[in-house]
């Protein structure tokens, strides 16, 4: 399982290829979400979002043979454009497979890093099986999102940061897809603060992560309507599930409304341009969802490659 050993492994192995961003603040936020919050800029990471961290981890680990065949990965947008700016990097071919519904500036950017894209329909297949057919038959090797212990250690390299920064944290807060990205920076903060309370956050709309908590299994969700395109997972991933099982104190969600109106305070108040799916966590804080006692709040900004004309439209 997942330990800060590990996660420590990864930081040495991908520190000249990605950012340590930066830990924001801002007085206005935390009037208006009645806490102090410390914000770790993910957005600001190369490829736009965190997912360079373990995308990395994992193709610097591959073995030159495996690096020869090739690599492939499926998803909406920021793991597909780690997976390109990384497998560019390291030399290596990329397939990705991206739904047909996938935010335009997402499918651009992965093939402006060098990756070839192949499209399915979200609505009638798998992405899973859609991808692994294509390794098969191509002979590649998979990146998977978040359910392989070289990406979930990657991206706890976000919270080994953030906790260095920030030690004296009452807890920390991580958008909730698959998962991945919530059990690499819980594991480091329990490491570094083994009484910091950790929340996933998710859509109400795509609370997956919430229903299989509460039945103690993995839960299938159909196709989530949310604004939040990045974490519009149907179900956790299944060796991030039992890490959430372990770290979780509880799964907050948030409405599209919540998140609309902090990204919107993101941006105007902090000029901080973040994607739907990354300011879900801020959206926690902002509109009340945690716990009266805790004051110093970690939030992580996990993207900033929202769709122009989305951008637009919310504006």
């Amino acid at each position: 399982m997942l330990n800060i050993d590990m996660i420590q492994a990864a930081r040495e192995r991908i520190a000249s290829r990605i950012h340590r961003t930066p830990v924001v603040t801002s007085r206005q936020f935390n009037e208006a979400a009645g806490k102090e919050v410390f914000f770790k800029c993910e957005n600001l990471q190369r490829a736009g979002a965190f997912k360079i961290r373990g995308a990395t981890n994992k193709i610097l680990s591959l073995t030159d043979e495996e690096k020869r065949r090739g690599i492939v990965a499926f998803s909406s947008g920021n793991h597909a454009q780690a997976v390109a700016l990384a497998g560019r990097e390291a030399g290596v071919r990329a397939l990705i497979a991206m739904p047909t519904d996938a935010p335009q500036a997402k499918v651009a950017a992965t093939r402006e890093y060098g990756a070839e894209v192949v499209f399915y329909d979200r609505q009638k297949q798998d992405r899973e099986a859609f991808a692994l057919d294509l390794a098969e038959r191509e002979g590649l090797v998979m990146v998977p999102p978040y359910d392989d212990e070289y990406i979930l250690a990657g991206q706890g390299t976000c919270g080994l940061e953030l906790l260095e920064d920030v030690p004296d944290l009452d807890c920390v807060l991580a958008p909730c897809s698959g998962g991945g990205l919530f059990a690499g920076v819980a594991t480091a903060a329990r490491a570094a603060n083994p009484s910091i309370r950790c929340y996933p956050v998710e859509p109400a709309d795509g609370d997956d992560t919430l229903q299989s908590l509460r039945k103690g299994e993995r839960v299938t969700i159909p196709p989530p309507a949310t604004i939040a395109d990045g974490l519009r997972v149907q179900i956790p991933g299944r060796l991030t599930f039992p890490l959430t099982q372990k770290l979780a104190d509880d799964v907050l969600t948030v409405s599209d409304d919540e998140i609309i109106e902090t990204l919107r305070f993101l941006l105007f108040r902090m000029k901080l341009l973040v994607e739907t799916s990354g300011a879900t966590a801020a959206a926690a804080v902002m509109s009340g969802k945690l716990p009266t006692d805790v004051k110093r709040v970690g939030v992580i900004l996990s993207g900033g490659n929202i769709d122009p004309g989305l951008l637009v439209k919310l504006l």
